[in-house]
């Protein structure tokens, strides 16, 4: 559970400011749960450039409770919490001082989105607030006010969990949960996760993920893994302290996080992924005649196949599915072997490719347009779906036919505006595996959106 914080202060001498506004909006890594705003009496002028900058000045804050009549709010709703804040250090120095000065000491474990995004988000020209949001396409409002930073800060910081590939600080907070809570631990597990489409990390008691799954219910799965009783899933069971979970709102994205972050954890329940998942794969070439054939083949034989299967009989089907609905020759996709016409060429469903009356050049456009329906060779194309919630779209971006990663957006700008997609995309390798999960999809599901550019 995280605390995001912002804190407004009259300005002054370090260590003699005072609290002017202090917005506290308790997240838990999807949604905001709680939330605290108030402005605060500091009981000491405020710097003329800090009512410039804020808005606030003495007469706004002449009713407003004073620090020690929040204080008791302020600890209950940080309470367990890992503090976040943009420029952490100013805001956790201003909360422990103000604590001090009443006789308590104020502690909790903390993260700067600064320091996280200089790593997360390499080579932007600031990381002051303002402008990185803006870069990235967040909205904020009422800036230099407690509650439009904090919000911001809620949205830069899912962001930056969403670009944590390692999962340090989701580790982090994990280790943070009291051992008095672990009663009863699978019980509370299933009552904390949503019956969501995503990715769910088990957890041991040092934060360690220990086994990662993919679902389109992450609640339905839980309960198998905890209900059944194979040796692997009693031991596991054993070690769970935790459960988090990635809600990704589209099964694409959940295949592809589970397939690369096994890969980048390694967890110890996690048997290695098989090579051979998609056995068999489609390619296209010209022939002697200058047809467009597509031919089924081994996968391994193929570096770049317009789309991928499991089976032969997943990839037959594709390739008779192809023939019917494009008007292809049974003969240049491998379905009728023969050395003169094909079958369908007998019952007129065929307009003659297999024997030349059709020249090449007519015959490749219906080829081409498979090609650009199924393929994502040397294009650059942002694939969209749906998102976490509401209002919100999944974005996969591929430049020059190279996978390059994903991520969300609530704004048409943030997609349209290729500058702003980059920043916030989560990067991810283009390897093998990906390519075929996603031309799998692209295959399957026939109301993403694709938008080429």
């Amino acid at each position: 559970m995280y605390a995001i914080v912002d804190i407004e202060t009259t300005g002054g001498k370090y260590n003699e400011e005072g609290v002017t506004e202090i917005a506290i909006y308790k997240y838990d890594g999807h949604e905001i749960v709680d939330q605290f705003i108030s402005l605060v009496n500091p009981e000491r002028p405020i710097q003329a450039f800090v009512v410039g900058l804020t808005g606030i000045n003495n007469d706004m804050l002449r009713n407003a409770p004073k620090f020690h009549e929040v204080a008791k709010r302020i600890i209950e709703i940080t309470s367990e919490c890992v503090l976040v804040a943009h420029n952490a250090k100013f805001d956790y120095r201003i909360l422990k001082m103000e604590y001090r000065r009443l006789g308590y000491t104020y502690e909790r474990q903390n993260i700067c989105t600064v320091e996280l995004s200089k790593k997360l988000i390499l080579d932007q020209p600031s990381y002051s607030l303002g402008k990185l949001t803006k870069n990235l396409g967040i909205p904020i409002t009422d800036r230099h006010r407690a509650s439009g930073d904090a919000l911001a800060t809620v949205k830069l910081f899912q962001l930056l969990l969403n670009k944590d590939s390692e999962k340090e600080i989701i580790k982090k907070s994990i280790r943070k949960i009291p051992t008095n809570q672990l009663d009863n631990k699978l019980i509370r597990i299933l009552e904390e996760v949503p019956s969501n489409v995503g990715v769910y990390y088990m957890h041991n008691e040092a934060g360690e993920i220990i086994y990662i799954g993919k679902s389109n219910n992450i609640r339905k799965r839980l309960n198998q893994h905890f209900t059944n009783d194979s040796h692997k899933s009693k031991k596991m069971r054993q070690e769970i302290t935790a459960v988090s979970y990635e809600s990704t709102g589209n099964e694409l994205l959940a295949l592809l996080k589970e397939n690369d972050e096994i890969k980048k954890n390694k967890p110890k329940y996690n048997r290695a992924l098989k090579k051979d998942v998609f056995n068999y794969a489609v390619q296209s070439h010209i022939n002697e005649d200058g047809y467009l054939e597509l031919k089924i083949m081994k996968a391994s034989l193929v570096d770049e196949p317009l789309t991928s299967f499991t089976t032969l009989k997943q990839a037959k089907n594709f390739m008779e599915m192809l023939t019917e609905t494009y008007g292809l020759c049974q003969k240049f996709t491998g379905i009728y072997k023969t050395d003169s016409s094909c079958f369908n060429y007998s019952i007129k469903a065929c307009e003659g490719a297999c024997i030349g009356e059709e020249t090449p050049e007519v015959y490749n456009e219906r080829v081409q347009e498979v090609l650009k329906r199924f393929s994502y060779l040397n294009k650059n194309m942002i694939l969209v779906d749906r998102g976490r919630e509401n209002g919100e779209k999944s974005i996969l971006l591929i430049e020059n036919g190279k996978f390059q990663g994903y991520g969300y957006a609530q704004l048409n700008h943030q997609i349209s505006n290729i500058d702003i997609l980059k920043n916030i995309i989560a990067p991810m390798p283009n390897n093998r595996d990906a390519q075929h999960i996603i031309q799998s999809y692209m295959r399957r599901k026939k109301n993403i959106k694709i938008i080429e550019f």
